[in-house]
């Protein structure tokens, strides 16, 4: 499978304390991706959405209480998903025809 054409996919995780701030990170990440977990989103992202998710995500982030991680998948990694209930990864169910 290529993917070079649709971006990266990142696994985007978090944990938030605060119930707003952890409301609006979810809104926000809702608009880039797929919810997988209660705090884990899978995300294909090219350079620009990257650096853009980032920067929003940046206006409501506290680095003193907040942890948020993006994984970075490879390829190789997407074709070993194992998906156990629930729907497919996003990014795979867009790339079937």
């Amino acid at each position: 499978m290529q993917f070079a054409n649709f971006g990266q996919l990142y696994l985007v995780t978090y944990d938030i304390p605060a119930d707003r701030r952890r409301r609006k990170t979810a809104h926000l990440l809702e608009g880039y991706g797929q919810r997988v977990q209660y705090s884990v989103f899978e995300c294909r992202l090219d350079a620009q959405r990257y650096r853009e998710l980032q920067k929003r995500l940046q206006h409501h982030f506290d680095l003193s209480e907040d942890h948020l991680r993006f994984y970075p998948m490879t390829e190789h990694t997407l074709g070993q998903i194992e998906v156990w209930g629930g729907a497919k990864p996003a990014q795979l169910q867009d790339l079937i025809l």
